[in-house]
């Protein structure tokens, strides 16, 4: 992926409008990773390490922070999406959370025709009382280097299109009360179990062939966990794979330490398709090395 230095987002230069074009624009990924941000690595441990604690919680405890109303869009969230051929995903779950604002919205009117947008945060502040803070850290973290991001990529859009609005892209994340973080935890394959192995030997997708349909999402890089250890990726083959516009597939790593970003559909549209979204799926690791690791 395209690499742009956190400190060359802050004082701009060409050189960062010619990595936009060359990461979001017609021939790009729709992807790129920022480097050096500050404070990012120690966020980015503080809650990752917090994901298998949760999901080690009692079921009747975790059951206790999902919304149901919202469709499980905040909260903790397991088995409510569907693999490939209709099947349950009990491998992995999420917590969803707002990382700008844990009351979005005052409107009870708004809040009840779109609850996945609007419904408040649920934190489990008697059980992991230390996830609220570390989730919102990393998050916030998160929207503001994309922020810095978005200026440039206005930039960008007002170079090639003179009659664009200016300002457009980060005016669109300014005003939005609708900003989603989630933390995922893939649970370890049991035993033998050869880990997210479908029939016939093919690998299983932890996440499907999609596009985002936000404006801009932003990622961290996985880690692995065996007991309470961080280790190596066990199947350098599992990862983020993004579909380029010749129609190949290309695996993206995200560095460590590095933020990566991806254009959603929201943001191709408004920026006129200067800046496009890509096709990306996440493969999981498999083999018996990913045996215990979650």
């Amino acid at each position: 992926l395209i690499e742009i230095k956190y400190g060359d987002l802050l004082t701009g230069g060409p050189q960062v409008l010619d990595k936009i074009e060359e990461a979001f624009g017609l021939h790009g990924l729709g992807a790129l990773t920022i480097s050096g941000v500050p404070g990012f690595d120690q966020h980015r441990q503080r809650l990752l390490h917090l994901a298998p604690a949760f999901a080690a919680l009692p079921d009747d405890i975790k059951r206790q922070y999902e919304d149901p109303e919202s469709a499980y869009n905040f909260g903790w969230s397991h088995g409510k999406e569907e693999l490939e051929g209709g099947k349950k995903d009990l491998h992995k779950g999420s917590y969803y959370a707002n990382p700008m604002m844990d009351v979005p919205c005052q409107d009870h009117n708004l809040v009840r025709q779109h609850p996945a947008y609007f419904r408040p945060n649920l934190w489990p502040k008697e059980h992991l009382p230390q996830l609220k803070d570390a989730f919102q850290d990393l998050g916030r973290l998160i929207v503001h280097v994309g922020m810095l991001l978005m200026e440039h990529c206005d930039r960008y859009v007002e170079m090639r299109n003179p009659t664009a609005q200016p300002g457009k892209l980060l005016q669109v994340l300014h005003r939005s009360r609708n900003h989603k973080a989630r933390l995922l935890h893939y649970f370890p394959a049991e035993g033998s179990e050869p880990s997210y192995q479908q029939a016939g030997g093919k690998q299983q997708q932890w996440c499907g062939w999609h596009m985002d349909h936000g404006s801009l999402t932003g990622l961290t890089s996985a880690m692995y966990i065996k007991g309470n250890t961080e280790v190596p990726n066990p199947d350098p083959a599992s990862g983020l794979y993004i579909k380029d516009r010749h129609g190949e597939v290309i695996k993206a790593l995200i560095p460590p330490g590095h933020v990566a970003y991806q254009v959603g559909e929201a943001m191709q549209i408004h920026s006129g398709g200067l800046l496009r979204a890509t096709p990306h799926c996440v493969k999981a690791a498999a083999g018996r090395q990913s045996s215990g690791i979650s």
